[in-house]
């Protein structure tokens, strides 16, 4: 990895390359990995909600692993819209056999569940595809946060 790159943990929107290339041009795609301890959810306004993970013990959670340069941070702090509705922090996972840190991007506490819009989620069901990674994952993610988010009083999603 070149000096100052770092590895960066797409679990959503930037595990679709084109979205990724979009944003981030030099990023390059290293592996995938599972992120343990985690599970998948979507938070946020009805029908704008973004993909996020939250603690959970049992699950397991794909993920595709990029190396981004600190420009391509900076891009993904403005489309995460960093610090104010997410935070980052740095997680373990198995890359080609070693243990590694990566930067992952989490959706505030204070934001609800919510369902994503139509085109958010099929450019992550997109990506999974083209990782090859088990999109059950995702659907089940996409069910859990509308429950969430009707037995909050939500109104139906």
């Amino acid at each position: 990895m070149n000096k100052g790159n770092k590895l960066y943990l797409a679990y959503g929107f930037f595990m679709n390359p084109k979205q990724m290339a979009n944003k981030c041009p030099t990023a390059a795609v290293v592996g995938t990995s599972e992120l343990r301890g985690y599970r998948l959810l979507f938070k946020g306004a009805h029908a704008e909600a973004v993909a996020t993970v939250e603690p959970d013990k049992d699950a397991t959670i794909p993920v595709l692993i990029w190396e981004i340069t600190p420009a391509d941070e900076a891009a993904l702090d403005r489309c995460e819209n960093f610090p104010a509705r997410c935070r980052k922090e740095t997680v373990k996972v198995r890359l080609d056999g070693k243990s590694v840190s990566a930067l992952i991007y989490i959706i505030n506490d204070e934001v609800p569940p919510g369902r994503p819009g139509a085109y958010h989620y099929n450019a992550i069901l997109t990506g999974y595809e083209a990782a090859g990674l088990d999109t059950d994952i995702l659907r089940k993610a996409l069910l859990t946060s509308i429950e969430m988010a009707e037995s909050l009083g939500g109104e139906p999603l």
